[in-house]
């Protein structure tokens, strides 16, 4: 019995005669845990996109970008990833604090593939891996429960120009957007914003 489409699936699936079609998908493609090869290719990854709902439903839908590796394959069924200083908003976070059912694309732009991973997402405020992520507030974990390639036939190529220079590493100071010294947000920074220290450099 089918874990993946519910009735609107199936009602498109029916439509377009497509019914036996994701049902070898789900039988032959989709698993419950990260294999090597997998695991590999996410932690090749310098970006993410990531969805989350609240709790009636509303979707949110956000990019998640740091250094290749940034998203840790802790086990076959565990990944993790750092939540940095963002615009404080907290969108997809709160999120998870109402509802933890997230989704996870993968893609490489200069290769021509992708794969998803859905998975039950919770907060760590306080976790083992915290103090290998610079500047990170906290560590995000996710049990997987869904594993997939995707078609990578509609994939735009892209080549990377550049890494971003906001993304936190312990070898130098990161920068403060410069967005966050404007007359719009420089009195509405949390208390301990780093956009407060003079020395700061900015972009």
């Amino acid at each position: 019995m089918s874990s993946m489409f519910h009735d609107g699936s199936r009602q498109l699936q029916d439509r377009f005669d497509t019914r036996r079609l994701a049902d070898r998908i789900e039988d032959l493609l989709v698993h419950d845990r990260l294999h090597p090869d997998e695991a590999a290719f996410i932690h090749g990854r310098d970006m993410f996109m990531l969805a989350t709902a609240d709790e009636h439903g509303r979707p949110n839908c956000s990019y998640k970008g740091g250094d290749p590796g940034f998203v840790r394959v802790v086990d076959e069924r565990t990944l993790a990833f750092p939540s940095y200083n963002g615009n404080g908003m907290y969108l997809s976070a709160g999120n998870l604090l109402r509802n933890p059912h997230v989704g996870m694309l993968f893609i490489d732009f200069e290769h021509g593939s992708r794969m998803r991973v859905n998975g039950v997402a919770r907060i760590e405020e306080d976790d083992d891996l915290l103090a290998s992520y610079p500047e990170a507030q906290f560590v995000v974990r996710v049990a997987v429960r869904e594993v997939f390639p995707n078609c990578p036939r509609y994939i735009h190529r892209y080549r990377k120009v550049e890494a971003s220079p906001f993304v936190p590493r312990s070898d130098c100071v990161t920068p403060v957007p410069s967005w966050k010294r404007s007359d719009w947000a420089n009195d509405a920074l949390a208390a301990d914003d780093p956009a407060y220290d003079p020395d700061a450099p900015v972009i």
